[in-house]
């Protein structure tokens, strides 16, 4: 994997930037993660050894070459950034819920006491209502993020934290009640880079509830102004071998079952924390994530029989699928090709899909990359980012993702017809369907 930044500094320092990004990509999703400081272990698991190895190799600073030709002078910074446009019918409203599940201890940091998450619920909402646009992130949490990924450009941490989004904070809900979505990011990184998806899924009428889970992020800042590190990934660094490690990542997976176990509890009991709770319809729920949060739906899904359907989009099942299956619950299985196809690299998507026992798709997606399903296409786009192993472009990542995950949901949650999960499409010749 190379990444190219377009008009930005060449030689060393771009090598150094291509290299910490590289890392990034194979160890967030298919190996093993980077720590919160930075470091990266390169040991991958047997199971994704093909796809880490490609990740991995170095790349040289000939290699590094820049998108489009550089303009004299320092290159123009983009004054703003902006996420894609919803395409649904709803406007969206986002709120956020700071929580404290005090019949746990934080797994991580058992001195910080009881267990705490952090979430966004974006949902669909009356137009005209509501204040300003929501704001994407914390700039701590941005400048802790780029900084993990090698990214030391002062500028862009503000940038980051001011994109755009199309949600109005204090925005008066729709009337009805709408099927409610769980959203898990990556490894290591922030709720945020699911804003994209969770305002496209708000806008055609899921509530979503998207989490941080304190301690496995970059950054997470709470509303006192502390911002938590990622103690969870200095806890995988400080494992003996492999073996060890995917222990601890397994571990992460279930914690965040227990996690959204008792986010569930919080928004549909029989006092919920959210102010219009009202709104959910708690008899369809689903949960979808992003790599590591993507084997949390997995996990989730076994552990809590009130959740209908999961999607993993990317993400190894550390944390395996029950042997049982998932008591027929539709799932699926969104990921990069080759790397996830049947027999590449990560076999715990062939034991998995022999394992689920319900309506199930196992999807892959050509030219994309681990974060292909995630903000960071768009964002990274914008900021003159490319990675020339994963040239999917901005714009199709967005519409593949929106397009193949809101056809699960509204099928699985809604029973509506879904033409789109029946065979390739056309309009989308990049994703192919596997039937091992």
């Amino acid at each position: 994997m190379t990444i190219s930044l377009r008009n930005r500094r060449a030689g060393a320092a771009a090598t150094a930037t291509a290299l910490a990004l590289a890392s990034l990509a194979a160890l967030a999703g298919t190996a093993t993660p980077a720590s919160a400081s930075g470091r990266a272990t390169a040991t991958a698991t047997a199971a994704t050894a093909t796809a880490t190895a490609t990740a991995l190799v170095p790349a040289s600073a000939a290699a590094l070459k820049p998108a489009s030709p550089a303009a004299s002078g320092d290159p123009a910074v983009p004054a703003a950034l902006t996420l894609p446009r919803p395409t649904g019918p709803y406007a969206t409203g986002r709120d956020t819920l700071f929580l404290t599940d005090h019949e746990r201890t934080d797994p991580w940091v058992p001195a910080a006491g009881a267990r705490q998450l952090l979430v966004s619920l974006h949902y669909p909402a009356r137009p005209g209502s509501g204040g300003d646009p929501a704001p994407y992130m914390p700039e701590a949490e941005a400048r802790l993020m780029l900084a993990q990924r090698g990214l030391d450009d002062p500028e862009w941490p503000g940038l980051v934290a001011a994109t755009r989004t199309f949600s109005r904070t204090d925005a008066r809900p729709a009337p009805g009640r709408f099927p409610l979505v769980l959203l898990s990011p990556g490894f290591g990184t922030p709720r945020a880079t699911l804003t994209g998806l969770a305002e496209e899924l708000a806008s055609r009428g899921y509530v979503v509830a998207t989490a941080d889970h304190p301690y496995e992020s970059t950054g997470t800042e709470l509303p006192d102004g502390r911002v938590l590190t990622c103690a969870a990934c200095d806890e995988v660094d400080a494992q003996p071998d492999d073996a060890a490690r995917r222990k601890v990542l397994a571990a992460v997976s279930a914690g965040r079952a227990a996690d959204f176990s008792f986010l569930l509890d919080r928004l549909t009991g029989p006092r919920p924390a959210w102010r219009h709770a009202r709104t959910i319809d708690a008899r369809r729920v689903g949960m979808a994530g992003h790599s590591i949060g993507g084997n949390a739906a997995a996990s989730t899904m076994a552990a809590d029989r009130r959740v209908d359907a999961g999607v993993n989009m990317d993400g190894t099942f550390f944390d395996p699928v029950t042997a049982p299956g998932l008591d027929g619950r539709p799932f699926l299985m969104l990921g990069t090709d080759p790397d996830h196809a049947p027999g590449a690299g990560d076999t715990s998507w062939d034991e998995g899909w022999a394992r689920l026992d319900g309506f199930k798709r196992w999807l892959t997606v050509r030219d994309s990359g681990h974060f292909t399903f995630t903000d960071t296409p768009a964002i990274g786009e914008q900021l003159g980012i490319v990675d020339p192993d994963a040239p999917l472009s901005a714009a199709r990542s967005t519409t593949i993702t929106r397009a193949y995950v809101t056809a699960f949901f509204d099928r699985s949650l809604r029973g509506r017809p879904a033409r789109l999960l029946d065979g390739p499409a056309p309009a989308h010749p990049e994703v192919l369907f596997q039937r091992p």
